[in-house]
Parts: structure tokens; sequence; C-alpha cells
């Protein structure tokens, strides 16, 4: 956003103000209380960027304690690429003294806090760095709705004041006020548009200057607007699943709460079982039934579903297990984000039980992860494990309308009689198994079982040495199979250079525009994105012998030595030094600069040193 104009200091006369300003994007941060609606007013921000084709991106903060506490939400609203929510903002929106405390630096010099001067004291020296603009939010928010509400609107005032400063869509911020509180009385909806159009109507222009967007790019399809646990849902329907369990925790349970409201519209059902080893048993159960079905959790529960993930394992019946990463270990950092459970999605469970293991990029990519991860479970019979975060899951991001004609699919199990059933059949070359759903016909009248015991071709147990090596490597050979069949990853940037950033899951943004920072200093770097995680896509070493360091960014500990999950991964598959973690687990999504500042330690050293 433009450099803002200083506030004259008390008694003197204010700086004539300046026309509207046209600017390509702006980040703004609400920060006060979860109970103060902060998440509404970022989400109205949001949606109706998506509805303007504007391209947005956001990030939050909640307590984890039931009895709430202080919030924030931020915003980044561009008529051009959005990649992050940005490392600062352009305007703070404080609504207590906490928050205008605690959150300034996260502003820009220069930027703009506009605080709640009902609950809030400016600090005399900060007004040469920010420039201030207090209003009285919650008094006038308590005037314009009057009753017993107090100052529950504010929020909605707050909306209203962004709406001019910003020159937003009145008519369409005021529809999407009518959809969020549509459910409730009459009563509730004129109170909130009542607040909004007050909000609108201060007289915001006496104490600064006002700001419209840039035009977007016109595109040729609508924009949807979600949050990565919806897209994910939504993309499990289009998949074709119409059963799932599970258990609530957080930030898993939005995904679960999405499913139970609408999967009965589809013929399906989810069902809130008593724990977390009961749905995943459920989960596969329906599985087993003929049509893959749906569980998840975060951390702690993925935990307790090891031991039946391996029976899917041994079974070799599909599954899909979201899993919500969050901070751990134990109950950890149950709102924040953390990229801590690839171990456990790769590995997690005894014996040998490879199973399939990838991350989504974006929430446009959780919707058709969702997809391609009930279509592999399907494919090769195996439980995937779809690793998002609570980064991805409370996102909001604005992105093209899928194509639901040429997406969406009907997985229903086909229950024509067959001449004969061996599902574990050795001679398979691909080791994939032909299970028939229950209630198929078998023509020869041998039926299968399916165990968690060892087997033989027909599922019977075995303790056969001989059949446990041959199914052993049956079970390897089709994720074998799976590997050479993945895409060889992009690389962002010219193939070959001096750093290689390497993410997963919800770094790209930052990691991406971190590489347009650096290439625009003249820096060599350049990118790499790893979705598939196990197994991992060929042709990686080819790629990585193009350059001289690969950073592995990633939000875990960097371990015993040095460096995180996914680093220790690469460096186990391909015996490779170069390989070094950039790590961080403080709970929260990793800054632009936070990456460029490595990235410049590292560049600086090999400079000093040649042979790093």
């Amino acid at each position: 956003m433009s450099e803002s104009i200083l506030t004259a200091p008390a008694g003197e006369q204010r700086r004539a103000i300046p026309p509207e300003q046209r600017i390509k994007e702006a980040v703004i941060r609400l920060a006060g209380n979860s109970q103060d609606g902060i998440q509404a007013i970022g989400g109205f921000l949001a949606r109706l960027a998506g509805r303007s084709e504007q391209e947005v991106m956001t990030f939050m903060t909640i307590p984890s304690t039931i009895s709430g506490g202080p919030s924030i939400f931020q915003v980044r609203l561009g008529s051009g690429e959005v990649l992050s929510a940005g490392d600062e903002a352009d305007m703070l929106v404080a609504f207590y003294q906490h928050s205008y405390d605690q959150h300034l630096n996260s502003l820009r010099k220069g930027g703009v806090v506009l605080y709640d001067s009902d609950h809030v004291e400016a600090n005399p020296e900060w007004q040469q760095d920010y420039r201030h603009v207090g209003v009285a939010i919650s008094s006038l928010t308590v005037e314009a709705i009057g009753g017993t509400a107090k100052d529950k609107g504010k929020n909605v005032f707050v909306l209203g004041l962004l709406a001019k400063i910003f020159d937003l869509n009145l008519p369409r911020l005021e529809q999407l006020i009518r959809e969020r509180f549509g459910g409730k009385s009459d009563s509730v909806v004129n109170s909130a548009l009542s607040s909004f159009h007050a909000g609108y109507a201060f007289s915001i222009g006496d104490l600064m200057e006002t700001f419209a967007f840039a035009d977007s790019q016109k595109r040729t399809r609508p924009q949807v607007v979600m949050n990565g646990n919806e897209a994910l849902a939504y993309g499990l329907i289009a998949a074709g699943v119409r059963f799932g369990a599970g258990y609530p925790i957080t930030p898993w349970s939005d995904i679960m709460e999405l499913l139970r409201r609408e999967l009965p519209k589809y013929g399906g059902s989810f069902i809130q079982c008593e724990d977390e080893i009961a749905s995943v048993a459920m989960a596969l159960g329906a599985s087993y039934g003929g049509r893959v079905a749906v569980t998840g959790s975060s951390g702690p529960g993925i935990s307790l579903k090891a031991e039946a993930i391996g029976w899917g394992v041994m079974a070799e019946v599909p599954l899909v297990i979201i899993d919500v990463q969050r901070g751990g270990p134990s109950t950890g950092l149950p709102t924040n984000v953390e990229q801590s459970d690839l171990n456990i999605a790769c590995f997690g469970g005894h014996g040998d039980s490879p199973r399939v293991v990838l991350a989504p990029a974006s929430v446009e990519d959780c919707f058709y992860t969702a997809i391609e991860s009930v279509n592999l479970a399907r494919k090769y019979s195996v439980p995937v494990i779809l690793l998002t975060d609570q980064a991805i899951a409370t996102r909001i991001e604005a992105f093209e309308e899928p194509d639901f004609a040429a997406v969406c699919q009907d997985i229903s199990p086909d229950l024509s009689p067959i001449p004969d059933a061996k599902p574990y059949d050795l001679s398979e070359a691909l080791g994939v198994p032909k299970h028939a759903a229950p209630g198929t016909r078998v023509l020869s009248g041998k039926y299968p079982i399916v165990t968690g015991l060892e087997h033989d071709e027909l599922g019977h147990p075995s303790a056969s040495p001989r059949l446990h090596s041959q199914m052993t490597a049956k079970r390897r050979r089709k994720l074998q199979a799976l590997a050479r069949s993945l895409p060889r990853p992009t690389v962002y940037g010219p193939p070959e250079g001096h750093v290689l950033l390497v993410g997963w899951g919800s770094t790209q943004g930052p990691i991406r525009e971190a590489v347009d920072r650096a290439r625009a200093a003249g820096d060599s770097v350049s990118a790499l994105h790893i979705r598939y995680l196990n197994p991992l896509p060929n042709g990686l070493e080819e790629i990585f012998s193009g350059f001289h360091q690969i950073l592995v960014v990633e939000l875990n500990d960097e371990g015993l030595y040095g460096y995180g999950q996914l680093a220790a991964m690469l460096r186990a598959r391909y015996c490779d030094a170069r390989i070094q973690g950039v790590n961080k687990c403080d709970g929260l999504t990793f800054k632009v600069k936070e990456i460029l500042a490595v990235l410049q330690n590292k560049l600086a050293a090999s400079k000093a040193n040649p042979k790093i």
C-alpha cells in the first residue's frame, strides 16, 4: 500500500487529506479477542475478494483455551498474484490495548493503525513511525444499534469502516452479511446491517486518505472462496466418498462437521464415534464394503489410529485418512501450525506397513488432492494419508471454480457375479489385489476372507515363512509401481543454480515469494515443492544435481542432526550431504523474510568458502 501521512500532533492543524489512491494490494491485520468476531471480519473481506475476482490469502491465530483470549486474523487482498498472507501489515485494526501493544510491530513503517479509542491509549513515541487513526468503535456501535446488544456488533462496524477506507463493493458486502446471519432472526440481520452502515457512514475521510484497488484480471470462470478444510471436504464428496467416521479434535473437526452436514444430501452419512480407534475401524469396515471411506484427525488421533491403519495395509483395504497437523507432541499447540507428523504418516505402525502419503500445497490443491487420494486408494488398495496442516486448514483463498462435470465421480461397487475370487493373487505383476465387494456372487463357490493376519491368496490365515515373504514383497511392489507413475516435480525458476529451496505442504507460497525476491536481487535461487511424500517421485536426484545447495524448508524441529523430517527422508534416500534444513517450530507460518534471512546467510557463507 502507498505511504501514509502521519497524524498531526494534538492542537495543530491537520494536514490536507489527498484524494483516493489506487493500490495493487493491501495487508490488513485485525487484532482483538476471539469473542469479538475477528475471524468474521476477515472472512467477509476474503469472500468479497473472491467475488470481485481478486486474489486473497489469510492467516489466523486463535487461543487454545475454551475461555478464549487474544486472537488475530490477517488478510492480504491483491489485484495480482498473492502467494502468502504477507510479512508486514499495511493496516492494523486494534480493538484493545493488548492488541495495540503486541501487534504494532507487525506494521510496516508508515502503516496505519486504526484503533478503538474507547479501549486503546496510543503511545506518543510510536506516532512518528505509524499513522494513528482513533475511532470510538465500541461507543459508536452501541449508539448505532442500541438496545441490550452493547458493542456486540463492533466487528461489523469495523467492516463498514474498512469498506469506506478501501472503497469496497457495498451491495456485495450487504449480501454477505445477510448470508452470514440469514439463519438467525430478522432483528439480528437488521442490527448487523445497521452497525455496518454506521461504520460506512463514519467520516473517515476527515482523518485519513482512502484507497481503491486496481482492476483485477478478468477470469473466464467464476471463483470460489473457502478454507482448506472446506476444500478437502468438498473434494471428498466430489470424489464419490459417501461414508466417513471420526472423533472431534482441533483442527480436523471442521471437516467432520461439514461432512456430517453435507453427506446426507448425496445419500451418504458421517458417524461421530466414541473414540479414534472406533472411527478408523468403522471407516475400514465401510471401505471393505466396496466404496472408499474417510476418517481423519490430528496428530494425537493419528497415533491412536496407527494399529488399525496397519490392519488396512495387511488386508489391503483402501482408505483415506486425513491428518490436519498441529503443534506437538501430546496435546501440544492445538490451534497452531506444525509439520511434524510426517514421520508418523510415513512410518507410524509396527512391522513393514507401506502406505501412500500426499500433502496439498494450497487451498485449491486440497480439493484436487482429496480426489486424487480417493483414486489412489482405490487403484492400489492401500490406505492413503493426506497430510494437511492448521495453516491451510484455516486459510481462506479464492480459486477458479472446478469443472464439476469433469471431476465428480461415482465409485459405487460393481456387484455383478464373477467366475472366481483370489484377491491376493501372487501372480499379479504389480501386486495390487482385486477385492470383490461383499455381496458379489462368486460362481466357483470359493469365497475369500479379509483378516489382519498374514494370509494366503484367498485371505485365509497362514504363518508360512515363504508366504509372508511373498506377501510383504507384493505389498511393497505396488507402491514401487505407483512411484514409477508419479510425475516429476516442476522446478520453480531455472533448473540449475546455486540454491534450491525444497518445501512441502503450506510452505509453497512463502518459498516461491522468497525465490521471486531473491532472484530480483540477483541471487541464483529456485524452488521445488514435493506433493508425493511416500513414495517419493522419481527424478529428484537429477533435479538436485543442478544445484550447489539444497535447503529443505519445513515447520518442524531441526532434530538431533540439524535437519527436519523431510530433509532426513531425502538424505536417507539420496545420501546427499548438500541437503540441509531450514526449520522453525514456533507455531507460526514462515514469513518470507525469515526464509530470505537464512538464504542470505547460506549464500554469504558459500561466497566466503566456495567449497560449501
